[in-house]
C-alpha cells in the first residue's frame, strides 16, 4: 500500500519554495545528461532516494501494530520527507488548486515525463507510477504557459507520437490541444510523414483532433479514425501478386 504525501500545514509541503525544491532533486535534472557517467550518477541517488522511501514507509507500516501515536506520527512525517527526494513522491501531489505556471514542482514534474518519455525503460525499473504521470500530463494540459515550458510540452508530445504507444500516452492529446500552433502542427505533420507506421497513425490522429476540438478523446474516436485512415490508404486498382 502506498500513501499519497499529505498536503499538511506542518509538513510545509505545498508551501515550499524553488531552493528547497531544488536542494532535494536537484540532482535529478542528471537523469537527462548527455555525459553517460552523470547519468548513470543520477540512477544510483535515484536508486538510493527511492529505496530509503520504501524503508521509511515499511517503518511507518510497523507502527500500526502498536499503540503509539506519537511514533506513528513521527514515522509519517519521516516517510513524506523521504518520498519528496525521490522524483517520484516529490512531484506525486501538487497543491489542490495551485496554479502549475506558479508551481515550484513544474520542472520536476517536466523532467519526469521528458525522462519518461526519452528513456522509458529506466523509468519503468526506477520510477514507474502510471497514475503520476497520467496526473502529471493533466495538469500540463493548460494555455498559459511561458514560451519555455510550451516548447518543453511541443517536444514531449512530438516524442510521444513518434514512439511505441505507452500506458496513460493518450491523456497528451490534452496537451496537445493546449498548446497548439504552427510550431506543433509542423512537427505533427512531419511525424505524419514518416516511414514509420505508428508515427504516420498516430501524428494523423492528434492532427485530427486538434481540427475538431468538439471531438472527445476516445478508444470508439480512435478506432473510427483508424478505420477510415486505413481505407483511405488502401489500394483502389487491382491486387497483384
Amino acid at each position: 500500500m502506498i500513501y499519497r504525501v499529505k498536503r499538511e500545514a506542518e509538513t510545509g509541503v505545498g508551501v515550499d519554495g524553488a531552493e528547497l525544491w531544488h536542494e532535494r532533486l536537484g540532482w535529478a535534472f542528471g537523469l537527462l545528461a548527455s555525459d553517460p557517467a552523470e547519468r548513470a550518477a543520477a540512477l544510483v541517488r535515484l536508486a538510493d532516494a527511492e529505496r530509503n522511501a520504501q524503508g521509511a514507509l515499511d517503518r511507518y507500516h510497523r507502527t500500526w501494530r502498536r499503540r503509539f501515536w506519537p511514533g506513528r506520527r513521527a514515522a509519517l512525517r519521516n516517510y513524506q520527507e523521504a518520498a519528496l527526494r525521490s522524483l517520484s513522491g516529490g512531484v506525486r501531489d501538487r497543491p489542490a488548486g495551485a496554479d502549475v505556471g506558479t508551481w515550484p514542482g513544474l520542472p520536476y514534474a517536466l523532467l519526469y515525463l521528458e525522462w519518461e518519455a526519452r528513456y522509458p525503460q529506466e523509468w519503468t525499473r526506477h520510477a514507474k507510477e502510471w497514475g503520476t504521470k497520467e496526473s502529471l500530463i493533466r495538469d500540463m494540459a493548460v494555455a498559459h504557459h511561458d514560451e519555455t515550458v510550451r516548447t518543453k510540452l511541443v517536444e514531449l508530445v512530438e516524442t510521444v507520437v513518434q514512439r511505441p504507444y505507452r500506458c496513460k500516452d493518450r491523456a497528451y492529446v490534452r496537451v496537445a490541444r493546449a498548446v497548439d500552433g504552427d510550431d506543433l502542427r509542423g512537427r505533427l505533420e512531419a511525424a505524419s510523414r514518416s516511414d514509420d507506421p505508428w508515427a504516420c497513425r498516430h501524428a494523423g490522429y492528434v492532427l485530427h483532433l486538434l481540427d475538431r476540438p468538439e471531438l472527445p478523446n476516445t478508444r470508439h474516436v480512435w478506432r473510427s479514425w483508424l478505420a477510415a485512415a486505413s481505407s483511405e490508404r488502401a489500394p483502389t486498382g487491382p491486387a497483384r501478386g
